[in-house]
């Protein structure tokens, strides 16, 4: 896939700061999305959920089940907020680009957000400092400290390395996948536009992949989501 996107380079007069165009624009789609999700989903709430409302509680309570599987619920549910955005606008950037592929075609502004790995390192190193802030928060500066020296003090480098490289694999993963997968699905999109017996010939991989592209966007927001809390409860929980 072409993802040479429109650029704005050097704003406001400095040299390293370039805003790709066709990321911001479709995070806000994005953000939209999720925004009239929630929205219509809890707009009505029932005591007997049904429709919309109770495909929403479903959801809510799988990421109960994220968090209940990786920390106790009275330590973790302060995250419920955290992780229910992270998995729905995760879900809905991963798989904004083959809607709109199948959509509008092949174009420099219609892909993914999460395809460009500025915004997916900006992701992993939002919840990298968010665990260090809850860690700080729930355990004292001091306590929190302590943790880098123990059991033993020589392990204090490898542990600092370690934030590091978290923050490296959790972006990185979810990039690296997202755009592969884009990729692919541009590279059969213009095997159908060569000719007819072409497209006749693609159709059916195009059609595979597209829901092999919807399993992935969905697989990938969940593992965030889930490496999200692991992290988070390796800073919160007293047992680390």
């Amino acid at each position: 896939m072409d993802h040479e996107s429109p650029m704005l380079y050097d704003l406001w007069g400095i040299p390293w700061l370039d805003f790709n165009l066709a990321t911001v624009l479709m995070t806000f789609i994005t953000c939209v999305i999720v925004f009239f999700i929630c929205f219509f989903a809890s707009r009505r709430l029932q005591m007997k959920p049904k429709g919309f409302q109770n495909f929403m509680e479903w959801i809510i309570d799988f990421v109960k089940g994220i968090i209940g599987d990786t920390m106790d619920w009275k330590t973790g549910k302060v995250f419920l907020p955290l992780g229910l955005t992270l998995i729905v606008f995760l879900f809905i950037s991963n798989i904004l680009g083959v809607i709109t592929m199948v959509t509008f075609g092949h174009t420099l502004w219609w892909k993914s957000p999460t395809s460009d790995a500025t915004l997916t390192l900006s992701l992993s190193t939002m919840v990298i400092l968010l665990t260090h802030y809850y860690g700080i928060k729930v355990k004292g500066f001091k306590e929190y400290t302590k943790d880098y020296v123990r059991p033993v003090p020589f392990l204090l480098p490898f542990k600092i390395i370690e934030e590091f490289t978290n923050t490296l694999t959790l972006g990185l993963r979810l990039f690296g996948n997202i755009f592969a997968g884009e990729i692919l699905l541009s590279l059969i999109t213009k095997m159908a536009m060569i000719a007819i017996p072409a497209f006749a010939f693609s159709i059916i991989p195009m059609l595979a992949w597209q829901g092999f592209s919807l399993f992935i966007g969905a697989i990938q927001a969940f593992i965030f989501t889930m490496l999200t809390m692991v992290y988070m409860s390796h800073k919160v929980s007293s047992d680390h």
